[in-house]
């Protein structure tokens, strides 16, 4: 249900200015009577924080995680719960995201898309929990629904161009106005952005990790009546780019025989990194790097006003290309010389609403949607000269065969995959008003999945052997495998809301909501336990369902000059979708999708706002305690792994990926000078440590952090503003997302964060 809201800070930050109208449901209303939890991040804001991504949004809304080894692996989690923190989570197709992402009212099945960057955002929402019963693709966690500015009749244009360190270089524009009368309107945005890398290559001398995309947007808006309006929508969006790789971060040991571990097969290769230190950014990657994806799209949107309700048609077709060159072991040695999944996604969606206008006793939304869904692939991974040494070691087989050093020379896997979806929905809500203070909410959603997989990979290079042990040796780093799927799934699901407005400053409410996401296909790979065995995973994994208690309070005092929101909930998710690392396998690089049998996450959430004059500041907090409540055969962690690693049980332990705490600082503050203003802005945001990955291995502790923004700047009545920014202040160091390396030698990678940057940006707007 994505809330449209007018351009604010945050939910609570914007009331004390007076009222956010919203429609949530599809009907104008004020966001502090709206009974949901609610984050809303104002196009404005995003500009004086220089939020350029949604990586960056994190900062001010502390129940949404990002994790990003590179675009593809883009995942989100609301309260912990979405997709897998595992870095090759979103490589495979087959894994629906738990939380929505939403542009203009058009769903984006692949996660990947939410990486580039912002343009001419009007505001960004933030709802937590399941979705579903008044809009679009059901979601179990919740959804970020962007919403880009629309063309206006009266002419405007506006220009911004930034500079900052590392040859930082990021320019926008956009320009509306009226074609024809008060009847088509126009709008047109792009954006640019640029930043050398942040990770040095001490043997290239190349730096990685860089920037550079591109954005366009183009806007027509025909209202030829008061009653009917049509907004056509037309973007593209590109990335291409030196990254991305991570650098050494720890090792650590297991139980497996010393001369398998990394101090050992490090020593034995002669071989050093070029620092321990993450945060001296160095790394000595021998592979071709390199990413080139983009993605695009034509929209429509349709209103039409029939006097007692609003109809609605949402069209859409998007796609999205991707191709990137990756060193998955992070060394200088040639142990894997290639890897990349070179794919194309097209998806087409149609949704049709109708929904009650004006208040009433009885007010309702009911509607339509069908969604549809296809994913090709063509995974590619080749072995260099040193892959056998480190993956195999010098001897396999029960007759301690001797392994040729160059029996992975060229060895590689190729292969073609192919996913499809489609999915159809029919959702209903009402609010029936028992009395003028009390309101009941409910809302059912049913929706039909079938989804249809491929995955055919085939072998070849390498050295030519006769010998049983050392073919067997090749295929436990990479096998042939070949197989079809085909899931079909059918559910209910919905929500009821019980919301008391106590008095014109303070409501509260408790809602009961169920979200169900459909079953997955894996569409990496399935793990076996020998060259030919039969396949011990299997290739569809089961539904998730997802139920959400919550009770919250939305309060206002002071004349309004102080907001204040609460929210404590509940969610338990049975058979949550993850994925885990083939640990049978020598490379254990892949990962397959499976089924925990259950996560609960609890907590608290409140955010607030104090207007004291000219000096508005934002506070917000969450506490969140994710368990693995019912997880008998999970992965093990690294320390107690051996040559023979069996499944362990995590029942009881902490949810990976979720930190317990996380709150955010912020502060603006106007002070009239001469012919303009001062326009000061800061901003902070710290969380606490967590596993960054599902096995709970202590060598993946992320370590809490603490990240600061801040800018200074002088606006003219007239529009023009030159402000001064910093982004990462007081030089923060921190740990993005790590990876356990290929082969499970201890070696641990992680993405450093961003060192600070200083910059000037200059603005107009007329």
């Amino acid at each position: 249900m994505p809330v449209q809201a007018q351009a604010a800070p945050d939910t609570a930050a914007a009331a004390i200015d007076g009222p956010i109208i919203v429609t949530a449901r599809h009907r104008p209303e004020d966001a502090q009577k709206v009974p949901a939890a609610i984050s809303v991040v104002s196009g404005d804001l995003l500009d004086r924080s220089y939020t350029i991504n949604t990586q960056a949004l994190t900062t001010l809304v502390p129940a949404l995680n990002y994790s990003s080894a590179n675009p593809r692996n883009t995942a989100f989690t609301i309260r912990g719960l979405g997709s897998s923190v595992v870095a090759v989570s979103q490589a495979n197709d087959g894994l629906e995201p738990g939380v929505g992402f939403y542009v203009d009212g058009v769903y984006h099945a692949r996660p990947a898309t939410a990486a580039f960057d912002f343009s001419d955002i009007d505001r960004i929402e933030v709802l937590r929990g399941p979705q579903g019963t008044l809009f679009g693709k059901n979601t179990t966690a919740g959804a970020i629904n962007i919403v880009s500015r629309t063309p206006s009749f009266t002419a405007g244009a506006s220009e911004e161009v930034s500079y900052g360190e590392r040859n930082f270089l990021q320019a926008k524009a956009s320009a509306t106005g009226a074609l024809i009368g008060d009847t088509v309107a126009y709008r047109l945005s792009g954006l640019a952005t640029r930043r050398d890398g942040v990770i040095h290559n001490v043997v290239s001398g190349r730096d990685h990790n860089g920037i550079d995309n591109q954005a366009v947007r183009g806007q027509l808006l025909l209202q030829p009546s008061s009653s009917f309006r049509f907004r056509l929508i037309a973007d593209y969006a590109n990335f291409d780019s030196n990254c991305c790789t991570q650098v050494y971060l720890r090792v650590g040991t297991s139980l497996r025989p010393a001369s398998r571990q990394y101090a050992a097969m490090a020593a034995a290769a002669h071989y050093a990194p070029p620092s321990t230190n993450p945060y001296d950014r160095l790394t000595d990657i021998d592979a071709d790097l390199g990413v080139n994806t983009n993605e695009g799209g034509i929209s429509g949107t349709a209103d039409w006003n029939v006097g007692g309700a609003t109809i609605t048609s949402i069209s859409a077709w998007r796609f999205w290309n991707w191709d990137a060159a990756n060193d998955r072991d992070y060394t200088g040695l040639p142990i894997q010389l290639s890897q990349h999944i070179p794919s194309r996604q097209d998806q087409y969606s149609q949704e049709l609403r109708i929904a009650s206008n004006g208040e009433h006793t009885l007010s309702y939304v009911a509607g339509l949607y069908y969604f549809r869904q296809k994913l090709v692939g063509h995974p590619i991974s080749i072995y260099g000269a040193y892959a056998a040494p480190w993956l195999i070691g010098k001897t396999t087989g029960a007759n301690a065969t001797l392994v040729p050093a160059n029996l992975l020379d060229g060895y590689g896997q190729s292969g073609d995959t192919r996913f499809v979806t489609d999915s159809y929905a029919a959702f209903a809500e009402a609010n029936w008003r028992i009395v003028p203070r009390l309101t009941l909410t409910g809302g059912l959603r049913y929706t039909q999945e079938v989804k249809d997989g491929a995955y055919d990979t085939t072998v070849s290079g390498g050295i030519a052997t006769s010998s049983t042990a050392l073919n067997n040796a090749k295929l436990s780093v990479l096998r042939p495998q070949s197989y079809t799927a085909h899931d079909s799934d059918g559910s209910l699901s919905g929500r009821a809301n019980l919301a008391w407005q106590a008095t014109d400053s303070v409501m509260a409410y408790g809602s009961y909501a169920r979200g169900f996401k459909s079953g997955g296909i894996n569409m990496s790979g399935l793990p076996l336990d020998a060259a030919n065995s039969p396949v011990l995973a299997t290739a569809v994994i089961k539904p998730e369902r997802h139920e959400t208690f919550e009770f919250g309070v939305k309060a206002q005092a002071l004349d309004h000059r102080l907001t204040f929101n609460l929210a404590a909930y509940r969610s338990i998710v049975a058979n949550f979708q993850a994925t885990i690392v083939d640990s049978s396998q020598t490379v254990a690089l892949r990962g397959y999708l499976s089924n925990i049998p259950e996560v609960t996450v609890k907590g608290v959430e409140a955010d607030a706002a104090l207007r004291l004059g000219d000096l508005v500041l934002t506070g917000a907090l969450a506490y969140a305690k994710g368990t693995y409540s019912d997880y008998p055969a999970g992965p093990c962690p690294l320390e107690v792994q051996t040559s023979a690693t069996t499944a362990c049980d995590l029942t009881g332990r902490r949810l990976a990926g979720l930190p317990r705490w996380t709150e955010s600082l912020g502060g603006d503050w106007t002070i009239p000078v001469g012919k303009g203003a001062l326009v000061l802005h800061a901003d902070s945001n710290w969380r606490g440590g967590y596993y960054g990955d599902p096995s709970l291995s202590r060598y993946t502790w992320i370590d809490r952090y603490n990240l600061t923004n801040a800018s200074i700047g002088y606006r003219l009545d007239s529009g023009i503003e030159v402000a001064v920014f910093a982004r990462n202040l007081f030089n923060a160091n921190y740990i993005q997302n790590l990876t356990i390396q290929a082969g499970n030698s201890g070696l641990i990678l992680g993405t450093p964060s961003d060192p600070r940057m200083f910059g000037l940006t200059f603005r107009a707007r007329q």
